[in-house]
C-alpha cells in the first residue's frame, strides 16, 4: 500500500500557561498536527500548510549567530513558562527552515533525552555555543534559575550581534565607495573609452596627456582584466586565511585596523563594549574573576584585546586588582579604568561594567550615524572625481578640436 505523503504545516498555538508558540512540523493533514500538539501540551490556534517565501533558494542552508540568540530567547521564554526542556527542543526544532538547525537542535534534544545536562549537550557544538555560554547554562542549571540565565545570554548575545551589525554598517559604507568607484571605472575604461579611441584615430592629431594614459590603462584593462581581478580575489582569500592561520599576520592586521582614521576608535569602542557587556554577565553568573578573565579573554573578537585580557588575567592571578593590572594597558582608556576602581571598591563591579558597556554602545551607535552622515557626500566626491575626470580626458580632445575650428 501506498505511503501517504507528507506535508510540512505552519502551526500557532498556546501552552498550557498562555504562552504563544509556534513552529512547522511535517504530517498527512492538519489533524495530525493538532492531535501531536495536544500529546505536546499545546492547543493549536492556526495549522496551515507551509509554502516557501520568494526566492527563499537564495538563502544558503547556514547557522547564523543572529539564529543561535533567537534560539536561546525562545529557549527562555519556553522554559520560563514551564514547558520541559526536551519539548521546548522538540518544539524549537520543528519550528526551524533551516534544516542544518533543525538536526542540531535534534541532536541536543536526544543529548538531554539521553540524561545529559544541556550545558553538556551544548558544549558539543562548540562552532555555535561557546565555553562562555556553556559555562552561564551550567551556572543556571546548578542555581535551579536556567530560565533565568537563558534570559541574560539571550539579552547578551542580542547585545553582541547589534554591536556586530553597528561595525559592519560602519565598514560598509568605505568599502561601498570603493567598490562602486571600482567597478564604475572599470566599465568605462572596458566598453566605452575604445569606442572614443577609434573616433580619436581620425583625427590625425596628438592627444592630450591625460588622453594617452586613459587610453593606456584602457588597453591593459582589456587585455589583462582577467589578471587583475584573479589577483584581488587571491589577496581577498591570502588576507582570509593568513588572519585564520597565522596570529602573528592577524595581530598586525588587527593593529593596523585600530589605526585606520575614524574606523579604528569605532573598533575600539566596540571591543571596550564587547568586553565589559561579557565580563558582566559572566560576574551575574557568579564565576570566579580569574576564570571570567580567561573566558572573556577568549571571546574578546580582537587578537590585541585578547593579548592585552590575558596579561590582565596574570596579573590578577598573583594578586592584584583588575583596575591596577589594566593601568598598564593602553588599549583601555582611563575612564573604563576608573569606573572598574569604583566598581571594585564598592562591590559593584557587575553594575559599573554593564554601565561601561551601555555607555559604549551609545557612543559605537552614535559614532557609525555620525560615519555615515559624514561618508555620504564623500561618496558623491569620489565618485564625481573618478567618472569625472574619466569624462574630462576623454572629451579634451574633441574641446580641442573645437576651438581650432572656430579658430
Amino acid at each position: 500500500m501506498a505511503k501517504n505523503k507528507q506535508t510540512v504545516f505552519d502551526w500557532e498555538g498556546k501552552t498550557q500557561s498562555g504562552a504563544v508558540v509556534s513552529g512547522k512540523m511535517p504530517a498527512t493533514n492538519a489533524n495530525i498536527v493538532r492531535a501531536e500538539l495536544r500529546r505536546q501540551g499545546i492547543i493549536a490556534k492556526k495549522v496551515k500548510k507551509h509554502t516557501e517565501p520568494l526566492f527563499s533558494f537564495l538563502r544558503k542552508n547556514k547557522i547564523q549567530a543572529a539564529d543561535i540568540a533567537i534560539f536561546t530567547r525562545q529557549l527562555s521564554t519556553m522554559i520560563g513558562a514551564g514547558i520541559p526542556i526536551v519539548q521546548s527542543l522538540e518544539i524549537l526544532a520543528q519550528g526551524q527552515e533551516n534544516e542544518k538547525f533543525q538536526i542540531l537542535l535534534n541532536n541536543i534534544k536526544q543529548d538531554v533525552e539521553s540524561g545529559n545536562r544541556l550545558s553538556v549537550a551544548l558544549s558539543k557544538y562548540p562552532k555555535y555555543f561557546n565555553p562562555l555560554i556553556c559555562n552561564l547554562i551550567d551556572a543556571g542549571e546548578q542555581s535551579g534559575s536556567l530560565d533565568i540565565m537563558l534570559d541574560k545570554i539571550a539579552a547578551y548575545r542580542e547585545k553582541i550581534e547589534s554591536l556586530k551589525g553597528k561595525i559592519k554598517k560602519a565598514l560598509f559604507y568605505p568599502t561601498a565607495v570603493i567598490v562602486i568607484a571600482a567597478l564604475i571605472s572599470s566599465g568605462m575604461l572596458i566598453f566605452i573609452v575604445p569606442q572614443f579611441a577609434e573616433i580619436f584615430k581620425s583625427f590625425g592629431a596628438d592627444l592630450p596627456a591625460a588622453t594617452l594614459m586613459v587610453i593606456k590603462i584602457s588597453e591593459f584593462m582589456q587585455s589583462y582584466w582577467y589578471v587583475i581581478l584573479g589577483a584581488i580575489v587571491a589577496i581577498f582569500f591570502a588576507i582570509k586565511k593568513g588572519r585564520e592561520k597565522s596570529t602573528t599576520f592577524a595581530y598586525r592586521l588587527y593593529k593596523y585596523f585600530l589605526k585606520i582614521v575614524v574606523i579604528g576608535p569605532i573598533l575600539k569602542k566596540a571591543a571596550i563594549a564587547r568586553i565589559t557587556q561579557t565580563l558582566s554577565i559572566t560576574f551575574a553568573a557568579g564565576m570566579p574573576l580569574i576564570e571570567a578573565l580567561q573566558v572573556v579573554a577568549g571571546s574578546a573578537g580582537n587578537l590585541l584585546y585578547t593579548e592585552a585580557l590575558t596579561r590582565v588575567k596574570d596579573d590578577v592571578t598573583s594578586g592584584q586588582s583588575v583596575h591596577a593590572a589594566m593601568h598598564g594597558e593602553p588599549l583601555f582608556p582611563a575612564m573604563v579604568i576608573q569606573m572598574i576602581a569604583v566598581g571594585e571598591e564598592s562591590g559593584t563591579l557587575e553594575f559599573m561594567l554593564s554601565k561601561i558597556a551601555d555607555f559604549y554602545n551609545e557612543q559605537v551607535d552614535n559614532a557609525v550615524n555620525s560615519l555615515s552622515s559624514l561618508l555620504e557626500p564623500v561618496i558623491m566626491v569620489v565618485l564625481g572625481v573618478v567618472i569625472g575626470g574619466l569624462v574630462v580626458a576623454m572629451y579634451l580632445p574633441i574641446f580641442r578640436l573645437g576651438g581650432v575650428v572656430s579658430g
